[in-house]
């Protein structure tokens, strides 16, 4: 018991007697410095006194499924900024291979007593996995947001980038270059937004199924379904992340093809760096920061028993021209 208010106190920057009254719920302390107290309760792993458990903390669980792909990361500095401006503690929460499942980190963040919840290319995303976890959530009403595209029926707002729009500007500007064996590298056949993909490029034009592959979302994803798509003779690629684009580019390479003389590679996401690669690399941008202050606003209504609509909030992307892309070969 000492050494947890000792740790509490110097968290806060209180006394241990101010914490001491915090915990035995007596007067004297100001609202902020009892709240300061309980979140350093909760993010220093202690459980809260048993007359105090039915407040829910000032932490907002963020859950990444990796952080090796940049746009994560990037998405967790906004939203996490937001968050913090407005008094709320991220909790990041990254999905590890063989490790912690997204389903054993909202059990955690259910007994930290979270005020709310916000998801990035989650589960919710795959019609095939899982989701008696999501509806673990809305049983308890918190709060949650989703970033991109969901499965339907979960219930909870999401704050997206138009799958459709991105793949407009990413096909018309390869049919403008005069590409007219147009492929897509996708992700698995049950990702929600690789499904609204390939719906909007079929809409577009003849997109035969020999020019659609899946794969992981890596670097090695996007090589190995490159390749095949190269043996089929697409000269442009339309890619549904950066990585797969770079793994394209590698493909490509390996078989003796320039880049973009040969062949044409369009990315998506606009993740850190895509402007430094070799060529640097034409994608389809996010507009992370707008999408970003969208999910902490829908998230802070919620917590404060705002209504908000269960429905999807489109953001339009911006294709980023750079030197991955140009005139198809004759």
């Amino acid at each position: 018991m000492t050494r947890r208010l000792a740790e509490v106190a110097k968290k806060v920057g209180v006394s241990e007697a101010t914490v001491s009254r915090v915990l035995n719920d007596k007067p004297g302390v100001s609202p902020a410095t009892r709240q300061a107290v309980l979140s350093a309760l909760d993010v220093l792993g202690y459980e809260r006194p048993t007359q105090l458990r039915g407040e829910r903390a000032r932490l907002v669980g963020l859950v990444l499924p990796e952080l090796q792909n940049p746009i994560f990361p990037a998405f967790a500095e906004v939203i996490g900024g937001a968050l913090a401006q407005l008094g709320l503690t991220p909790v990041l929460c990254t999905q590890t291979k063989g490790g912690v499942s997204e389903a054993d980190y909202v059990n955690l963040l259910l007994q930290q007593q979270v005020s709310g919840v916000v998801f990035a290319g989650g589960l919710y995303a795959q019609a095939d996995a899982p989701h008696d976890h999501y509806r673990q959530l809305a049983d308890r009403n918190i709060p949650v947001v989703l970033v991109n595209a969901a499965i339907e029926h979960l219930g909870f707002p999401a704050v997206s980038c138009d799958d459709a729009v991105a793949v407009e500007q990413a096909w018309r500007h390869l049919a403008s270059l005069g590409h007219e064996r147009i492929g897509l590298v996708l992700g698995p056949g049950d990702h929600m937004p690789s499904a609204r993909k390939l719906a909007a490029a079929r809409a577009l034009g003849d997109l035969p199924d020999e020019y659609v592959a899946r794969a992981m979302f890596s670097i090695e994803g996007g090589h190995a379904a490159a390749s095949r798509l190269i043996d089929r003779g697409v000269t442009g690629f339309i890619c549904a992340s950066d990585p797969l684009a770079l793994g394209a580019v590698r493909a490509a390479r390996r078989k003796g093809l320039g880049v973009p003389s040969q062949i044409s590679v369009v990315g998506y996401d606009d993740s850190a760096l895509m402007n430094c690669t070799e060529p640097p690399l034409t994608t389809v941008r996010q507009p992370i920061e707008s999408m970003g202050r969208a999910v902490v606003e829908l998230l802070n209504a919620r917590i404060g028993g705002s209504s908000v609509p269960d429905e999807e909030l489109l953001f339009e992307p911006e294709l980023v021209v750079r030197g991955s892309t140009a005139q198809a070969p004759r």
